[in-house]
């Protein structure tokens, strides 16, 4: 059974940094396939960045491209979230989540296993 477990959230300013972590246990995180997903109030869960399992080449949304890279943590078999230049838009309910299936994911439906999440929020 796969575990995960987000930290790292909080409230920060527009402009600010954040890093989330997820640290997975039951299974080494080289070999799952992460994603990290965002809910905002009334909205549905999107997508935000995503690592495949058997390699570091990353994806990430369009709306945090150039801002957010996400990044695993073989040490910690942790898989990070590192944000730059917040913005009031990106205030949401943070989630990690993990798939074994090779190849990379925006598709929520596609991942197995999901944290309970971390909130994330941003002022003006």
């Amino acid at each position: 059974q796969v575990t995960l477990v987000e930290s790292g959230g909080g409230l920060v300013q527009a402009g600010d940094s954040l890093r989330l972590s997820c640290v997975v246990s039951g299974r080494t995180v080289s070999t799952l396939g992460m994603g990290w997903f965002r809910q905002a109030p009334g909205k549905e869960r999107e997508f935000v960045a995503a690592v495949p399992r058997t390699r570091d080449i990353t994806t990430a949304a369009d709306s945090v491209k150039g801002r957010f890279t996400i990044y695993r943590d073989n040490a910690k078999n942790a898989v990070g979230l590192q944000m730059n230049t917040l913005k009031p838009e990106d205030s949401a309910h943070y989630y990690c989540a993990a798939r074994t299936n090779f190849g990379v994911s925006a598709q929520s439906s596609e991942y197995a296993y999901w944290g309970q999440g971390t909130q994330v929020t941003v002022s003006s």
